[in-house]
């Protein structure tokens, strides 16, 4: 890319950015929107649709009639590349401005009446102040006036064109007295805490623009298919209740289980009601007895007894073995190890299963690594649950 090449976009784009902002002198032309398909045109081509325009202008300006003045000469917007670069980058301009004028210009400017002459007020001696006058608004321009301007404005942009087309530089305008004005717009009370949005206001922004847009492709989608909206809804609130009875559930697991108080000993008839160690003593003594079953018995309560003494759950003596399994946590490690213990104290004590030797040592081990609070044995586990 030349220097010349660089020059000759800036200079278009100040060209177009002229052409976009329309000048002070229409402010008061009346809002009319007119079909206008853009063309692809080159800078030669923006170049004699500019003077095209002039000419459009000039006509309209003496014979002042609906066909001198038709909006439909302007012609279609162009889109003009803003270098000589191949595939640069394009910039709509649009003629509205001048369609507007067109239409207004079509009638004759109505004679200015000339006010009336204010009567002149005496001021008051009593106060000795002079009468305040009012500020005069400036005269609103005539459509000649107009016209004459529009000429100016696309004879200006002629010129521009025919520099950029050449490639020579533009000497940019002296914006000093506007920078100043900002400057002491933006030091006011107003703009003293100001700042520059971070890259969280960044992120929120867009998080903000992508549920909007979810949101409005929702409200298409519903509007398309009338039993989605019930359906989500009641879905909704059918997981809301679930979840929420799911959580008292394990709020009511936790009060019964954790909570116990410290104060308290244990209930009357409860297994910690005796030590641990006692009932372990009984159940050798029936093991040396060969009373089998009397044995199994008293190991299993003297590990309900050592756990509940740890306060794994509230004392009470009338729970039976599988409400004692329930009260210990899924994910506890004693809970595999006491589950097979209890099931080899059911089928000896209440199933009436003849107990043995071997029947007992296994579940003596099973009870022994709760007492010391371990981790399940894998053979431990497989021989008791055989």
């Amino acid at each position: 890319m030349t220097v010349w090449t660089q020059l000759a976009g800036a200079a278009l784009a100040v060209a177009l950015a002229a052409v976009l902002g329309a000048p002070t002198a229409y402010a008061d032309a009346p809002a009319a929107q007119f079909p206008s398909n853009g063309r692809e045109a080159t800078l030669t081509e923006y170049r004699q649709h500019l003077v095209e325009l002039n000419a459009v202008v000039e006509a309209c300006a003496k014979a002042r009639n609906s066909k001198a003045c038709d909006p439909a000469l302007v012609g279609q917007d162009d889109r003009v590349p803003l270098s000589n670069i191949p595939n640069a980058e394009r910039r709509q301009v649009r003629y509205n401005w001048l369609r507007v004028l067109l239409t207004q210009a079509q009638e004759k400017d109505v004679a200015k009446d000339k006010p009336p002459a204010k009567p002149q007020v005496q001021p008051i001696v009593a106060s000795e102040q002079a009468p305040v006058e009012e500020p005069t608004r400036p005269p609103k321009p005539t459509t000649s006036e107009l016209l004459q301007a529009a000429e100016a404005r696309l004879t200006q942009e002629i010129a521009q064109a025919d520099v950029a087309a050449a490639g020579q530089p533009i000497v940019a305008a002296d914006h000093a007295q506007e920078r100043d004005a900002m400057k002491q717009v933006l030091a006011g009370r107003d703009f003293r805490n100001l700042e520059a949005p971070t890259t969280r206001d960044s992120a929120l922004e867009k998080l903000g623009a992508w549920l909007n847009g979810l949101f409005a492709s929702f409200g298409k989608l519903q509007a398309s298919i009338a039993w989605l909206g019930p359906v989500l809804v009641w879905g909704f609130v059918l997981a809301l209740c679930v979840g929420l009875v799911w959580g008292l559930m394990q709020l009511e697991r936790r009060w019964r289980i954790r909570l116990v108080p410290e104060s308290d000993g244990p209930a009357a008839g409860a297994a910690s009601a005796r030590d641990w160690q006692l009932w372990l003593a009984d159940a050798r003594r029936a093991a040396a007895a060969g009373q089998w079953r009397e044995a199994i018995h008293f190991v299993y309560w003297a590990a309900i007894s050592r756990l509940e003494s740890k306060r794994l759950w509230p004392a009470d003596r009338a729970r039976t073995p599988r409400e004692y399994l329930s009260l210990v946590a899924a994910e506890d490690p004693r809970k595999s190890r006491l589950a097979t213990l209890t099931r080899s104290f059911e089928r000896t004590w209440y199933g009436g299963r003849a107990a043995g030797e071997g029947d007992y040592k296994k579940a003596e081990e099973l009870a022994a690594g709760l007492i010391a609070g371990g981790t399940p044995a894998a053979g431990a586990s497989e021989g008791g649950a055989r």
